[in-house]
């Protein structure tokens, strides 16, 4: 199984930055690593893509980032980090962590999420 580990999340000014990580943990060496991102959850509205980084670094956005976020990944370690910058007000959210993971290298493709890590915006 893969479990994830997120951390970073908190309150944060308007203008403010915020550093997301989100770890996993891998319980065999059949588990092999696709794609890790983060999605965001605001009060009312559904769950929806913020970024995602894959296996071979290829990043995706969502439409609403305009360029105030970057994901990464430590190469040594099943680890992302999620920069963000120029928080708003609107931004607060639930920020959950997703991970796609091959078992048997390729044999079947499975996700996990995280249990969620609340980021607030003050005004």
């Amino acid at each position: 199984q893969v479990q994830l580990v997120e951390s970073g999340g908190g309150v944060v000014q308007t203008g403010g930055s915020l550093r997301l990580s989100c770890a996993a943990s891998v319980s065999d060496n059949r588990y092999s690593f696709n794609n890790m991102g983060w999605y965001r959850q605001a009060p009312g509205k559904q769950r929806e893509l913020v970024a995602i980084i894959r296996w071979n670094a290829k990043t995706n956005y969502g439409d609403f980032v305009k360029g105030r976020l970057t994901i990464s990944k430590a190469d040594a370690a099943d680890k992302v980090y999620l920069q963000m910058n120029s928080f708003k007000p609107e931004n607060t959210a639930v920020s959950y962590c997703r991970a796609v993971y091959e078992y048997g290298f390729g044999l079947t493709m499975n996700d996990y999420w995280g249990p969620g890590t609340q980021v607030t915006v003050t005004s």
